[in-house]
């Protein structure tokens, strides 16, 4: 599966280069343009090239800029240098939709395309192991309690954490502050763990150490995938999707005593689980006849549905009315509003 869906990002990329290189950026432009996160890359990537193959219409450039890099080029602005459509792994914040607001894209629609757990994973070599999530916020925070103060984290080992955990360095790669991984896990994970803690004043704390223990690897998960088959004392987080497809060389992590699987996922039982989305510039819709035709595609049973594409390569469903209602609102083009935010 890796290799086919590899195949069709090189093919996808090539061309967008191709065209970008041979008629400059007004022809370019005539294609649908895509940004945002790599959690939902390779599912985007996917319906890209089924659009390329199957209409009259271009094959999409799409770029992985992380959820946040992505809503930020998708909100400077309407016009043929601005993306059209922004994957999100993670909702558009207050203050982002309001840049939105400021800058002009007054018009968005939002899409639920499924759920996706985060996975907390590593080398299959390892023994399973089973984490809670305050474990895994007191071996990454930057700051810790210690005699009722807090200090900067002096956790070298798992097993300084724990005794039961692991002899091995804590040492996690992880997404940078762009990614919607990363929001997510500081929300589900690092704020979840610490908010009752009485050393944060009933804050949830989500500064992330940076002593090494977490490394920054950049906003291709597939990368993190490569180095915990190298470094395989290691952790990696990142989206279910790249531990489905990857089960011959890594395992994920139980969290709170929950294996991530698609049932526990979907249900909310796993307890590091979110849903998905893109965002559509209704305001290009005369610019880029391409947009709301690639939007339908992308919310039709057969990439999303419970026998889709999509399911092969890791998203995990929504419940049918669900699916319905979401497919209703890009084909009705649904305005977002502030309100719905809240």
């Amino acid at each position: 599966m890796n290799r086919i869906l590899n195949s069709r990002i090189v093919k996808t990329t090539a061309i967008a280069a191709a065209v970008m290189g041979v008629a400059g950026v007004a022809q370019a432009r005539e294609q649908l343009r895509i940004v945002g996160s790599s959690t939902i890359y390779p599912f985007a990537s996917y319906v890209v090239e089924e659009f390329g193959a199957t209409t009259d219409y271009q094959t999409p450039v799409i770029e992985s800029t992380g959820s946040g890099g992505g809503l930020k080029l998708f909100c400077e602005g309407v016009g043929e240098d601005t993306p059209d459509i922004t994957n999100a792994s993670r909702r558009i914040k207050t203050s982002e939709f309001e840049r939105c607001q400021q800058n002009g894209v007054t018009d968005i629609t939002e899409a639920v395309i499924g759920y996706d757990g985060i996975a907390f994973a590593e080398s299959s070599s390892n023994e399973p192991i089973d984490l809670t999530r305050e474990q895994i916020f007191l071996a990454l925070a930057a700051k810790v309690p210690q005699d009722g103060k807090l200090v900067a984290n002096p956790y070298q080992k798992w097993s300084d954490i724990d005794p039961s955990l692991p002899d091995r360095e804590i040492s996690v790669y992880g997404p940078p502050t762009t990614s919607g991984t990363r929001d997510a896990f500081q929300e589900l994970v690092m704020e979840a763990a610490s908010e009752d803690m009485p050393a944060y004043g009933g804050d949830g704390y989500t500064d992330i150490r940076s002593d090494g223990a977490y490394i920054d690897a950049g906003e291709n998960d597939n990368l993190i995938v490569k180095r915990l088959a190298e470094d395989t004392k290691a952790f990696g987080i990142f989206g279910y999707s790249f531990l489905e497809e990857n089960t011959d060389t890594l395992i994920g992590a139980s969290i709170d005593g929950v294996a991530p699987t698609p049932d526990a996922i979907s249900s909310g039982e796993y307890p590091v689980s979110r849903s998905l989305f893109f965002y559509i510039k209704n305001q290009h819709a005369e610019s880029v006849p391409a947009m709301y035709e690639y939007a339908n595609l992308f919310m039709t049973e057969k990439m999303i549905g419970p026998m889709g594409y999509l399911k092969g390569l890791g998203l995990i469903p929504l419940p049918e009315e669900m699916r319905s209602e979401q497919r209703q609102a890009v084909e009705n083009q649904e305005k977002l509003e502030l309100a719905d935010l809240k």
